[in-house]
Formats: structure tokens, sequence, C-alpha cells
């Protein structure tokens, strides 16, 4: 019975995806209940799952059947609760989104999660073989929402892209399974950790070409430079739904599955040694920032900056194992940082494109804010988060990160991610000095703000970027700053943190 507890959030994901599958050929079912029904399912996920954070239990599903292949403690249930709130928000700010473009009907609900549940699955793997179905079931989702605007170029081909690039990446992963397995004679995480601490050193080269191949897929996932070709095409292809889901929610799963693996695998290769995640952080919060420094789309801009925070993650990342307790920590944090910002921009971009025929550029948002002071304002608490600006949350990101790279003696890292971080404000703040410092030259913005299904989101993400960088406890039972990085912290110590 409480095997069956445990694995209810995730069972209710994947019967969610099946019941609006065989529901969605019924007239009866329009796109709005659908969603509603989707959105369902995810909140009572969300619901069953709360209760079993913090109990410090831990341990392996259904081990008759899997083995140890699956974990259920602190850190996987962390990761399902950001899972299950940021699929519910981005379902949520995207209801009149949906509903104004007539190519969406029930599969797409379906597909989403289905992705969830992929995503699920790498959190709570502990095996490569399951962490590898779990990532391609994400990602074939994935491949599938990018194009499901069929009849528009623009979408077919980032989904062509995103299919070939991605299915490519993926075979590395397979491949260095089949190293690691012809290694050890396992794929179980907690067996490789006590393989590798024993007889790692003899077996060096084949293990650290493995972990090499395995990370190479997971880094073209995250969008990291020199793996970062599909990032800008991809996100600007797809409709706003997935681009908001591909920037946030798996970004969030792919550094579940990574923050492990170092854990357990990479630390005790020569990853670390030769210096390769050091080298790859570098040239990707480089390049990212050049690219986005060129953009003149916002969306595309979004795209380029979300490859530049996936270097500031790796910066922590690069740092597991070297000294710092504070690594896996500040990336679970900062994931909820950029989670909130990163929502809450696509989710405003979102809004205001359902009255626009093009893509928005900066000069589209001349003289917003007299337009829309109140959207105006929110848009500038996230450029202003996303870029680390002190009192919001995105700053406090960027410190626990830049912290653990110091404890690490990482100080090149730390010393550019500081400088990244001020190139960051030109692209950020260029959107705001467009909003409040310059005239429209026409009023294109014929939506005004309403407080309403669509908005609340919005308007709460605003307020948590807000609150997340005060790091106070005045409200009870609502967690600021220091909240989230203790929920971090005791998520990180039930796997060996």
């Amino acid at each position: 019975m409480h095997q069956f507890f445990l694995l209810l959030p995730m069972s209710l994901v994947l019967l969610g995806g099946f019941a609006i599958l065989i529901l969605s050929g019924r007239a009866s079912w329009d796109l709005r209940r659908l969603q509603h029904l989707a959105m369902l399912f995810l909140g009572l996920a969300f619901i069953l799952e709360l209760p079993q954070f913090g109990s410090g239990r831990a341990g392996y599903l259904l081990t008759d059947l899997f083995g140890h292949r699956f974990v259920t403690d602190d850190f996987s249930v962390l990761f399902d609760l950001m899972f299950l709130s940021g699929a519910f928000l981005t379902l949520m700010v995207n209801t009149d989104y949906l509903e104004k473009r007539r190519y969406y009907n029930g599969e797409f609900f379906a597909l989403f999660l289905f992705s969830l549940f992929g995503m699920m699955i790498l959190a709570h793997s502990n095996d490569l073989v399951s962490a590898f179905i779990g990532l391609e079931l994400a990602s074939l989702s994935i491949y599938a929402l990018v194009g499901y605007h069929k009849n528009h170029s623009t979408s077919s081909e980032a989904m062509l892209k995103y299919l070939v690039l991605g299915s490519a990446a993926g075979v590395f992963f397979l491949l260095g399974i089949a190293i690691v397995y012809g290694v050890t004679g396992t794929t179980i995480l907690s067996d490789l950790a006590a393989f590798v601490a024993v007889h790692g050193g003899e077996h060096a080269l084949p293990l650290t070409v493995a972990g090499v191949l395995m990370l190479s897929t997971i880094l073209f996932k995250i969008g990291a430079v020199p793996f970062h070709s599909w990032v800008l095409d991809v996100y600007h292809g797809a409709p706003f739904p997935v681009t908001m889901t591909m920037a946030s929610i798996f970004k969030i799963a792919l550094f579940a599955l990574a923050i492990r693996l170092f854990f357990f695998y990479f630390g005790g290769t020569q990853l670390h040694h030769l210096g390769v995640m050091s080298f790859l952080t570098a040239i990707t919060l480089i390049g990212g920032s050049w690219l986005a420094l060129k953009q003149k789309l916002l969306k595309r801009m979004l795209a380029a900056s979300s490859i530049v925070h996936g270097g500031y993650m790796m910066i922590a990342l690069s740092s597991i194992g070297l000294g710092s307790d504070q690594a896996a920590p500040a990336i679970m944090f900062y994931l909820m940082s950029y989670f909130i910002s990163a929502l809450g921009a696509f989710g405003i971009l979102s809004y205001l494109a359902l009255d626009q025929g093009k893509q928005l550029t900066y000069d589209d948002f001349r003289g917003f804010a007299h337009k829309r002071p109140y959207m105006a304002a929110m848009m500038a608490v996230f450029m202003l988060s996303l870029a680390g600006f002190p009192s919001t949350i995105g700053f406090l990101g960027k410190f626990y990160i830049f912290t653990s790279a110091i404890e690490s003696k990482q100080f090149f890292l730390a010393g550019l991610g500081i400088f990244i971080a001020f190139v960051s404000v030109y692209y950020y703040f260029k959107l705001i000095a467009k909003m409040y410092f310059y005239e429209g030259e026409h009023a294109i913005w014929h939506r005004s703000f309403r407080f309403e299904w669509s908005t609340a989101p919005i308007v709460l993400m605003a307020l948590m970027a807000i609150w997340g960088g005060i790091g106070t406890g005045l409200i009870p039972f609502f967690p600021g700053a220091d909240g989230l990085i203790e929920m971090a912290k005791t998520a990180v110590l039930a796997i060996g943190g």
C-alpha cells in the first residue's frame, strides 16, 4: 500500500495522458474541458506528492519488478514538485493562447503529460538504462509538440532539426551506457559509485570516455556550446507553451539527471582533472552571451539567454566533488529562480502574442509602459531577475552559484560568470529602456491587462521573483529564499550530498 501511494503521482500523470487521448475523439470534450482535465490530473498529483517531501524516507520503487532501478527520496520528490507546478502554470498561462490557435486539439495535452511522465522517470532513475528511457520518452513527446503547428513552415523546420539532432545526440548516451556496462557489469548508479571508488583508477580511460559520451547528450539537451546550434531555431519555431516547457521544466529534468550522475559517476572519473567541464562552461557562457547580444526578436533573445543560464548552472555542476557542499543546492535554487523568471517572461510574450501577427521585437515595446503599465512592471521584474539584479530571486541564484565556485577554487569560472552577468545587463535592460524611456511610434497593443485565468500566474511569478529575493520568512508556511535553499539542501542530502 505504501509503494502504491509513492507511485500514485507518477501514475496519475500517465493515466491522465491516456484518458485525454481517449476522450479527445469525443465531440462533447472540447479543448477547454480537456485542458481542465489535464490540469486536474496535475493538481491531484501535486497534492499527493507534496506530503512526501521532507519525510526523510528513501527507498526503491517496486523492487520485485524493477530491482534498484527506481528510487524515491527528497531529491526526486522536490523535482517532481517543480515539474508538476511548472506544467500546471504553463497550461494556465496559455489558456487563451491555446483556444485562439485552431490547430490545437486534445492530443496536445496527452503529449504534454507523456513528456512530463518521462521527466519524472528521469528524476527517479537510479539506473542508466531507465534514465535513457525517461530521457527519450520526454524528448520524443517534445519533438512532436515543437512541430504541432504542422502547417507552419518555421515550426515544421524546428521540429525536423530538433528530431534529427536530438536523436543523434541520444545515441551517444546509449553508447556511453554500453561502455559502462562492458567495464563494470552494471548500470545501477549506486553500484557504479562503489565500483568507481574501488576500481576507477585501473579503468580510468574507458570510464572517462563513457562519461564524456553521456555528458555530451545531456549538454546537447541543455543547449550548451558547442551543442547549441538547434536552440534558437527550435525555441523560435515552437509554439509558446512548448518553448516555455523546454526553457523551464525540461531543463530542470536534465539537471536532475546531471546532478545524480555527478554524484554517483562523473565525480569518480577524470572529467574534473581534464578540465572538460570547465572548458565547456566557459565557452557556453561566452557563446550564449554573444548570441543574445545579436538578437532583435525577444523570443530568440530569451532562447539565447537560456544558454547563458545553463552555463551558470554548469559552473556549480563542475564544482560538485571539488570541496563545496553548496554546489548541488546552488543548482537547485538557481533552477527555481530561473523557472520563475523565464516562465513569467515567456508568459507575458505568450499573452501579448494573441493580438499580434508577428514575432515581437525590442522596438515593438517602445513606450509599452505608458500603454500597459502593469504588464511593463511585471516584465521589468522578470528582466531584472534574469539579469541578477539585487532584491530579486535571480540575484540570490547567482550568488549561490558563484559562492560554490569560489569554495571549490574555481576562481576563473566565478570571475567569468560575474563578468557575463554584467554583459547580460545590456540585453535585459535594453527591453526595460524601450518600455520606459522611448515613445511608441504607433499603438499596437490592443489588448489591455486583465486579472484573469491566464494572467494570474504571471502576477504570482512576479511576486515570487521579488519575494524570493528578499530571503525572509515573514509569511508563515510561505518560503522565501532561505526556505528555498534549505529545501534544496534537504533534497541533496537524500543522495549523499
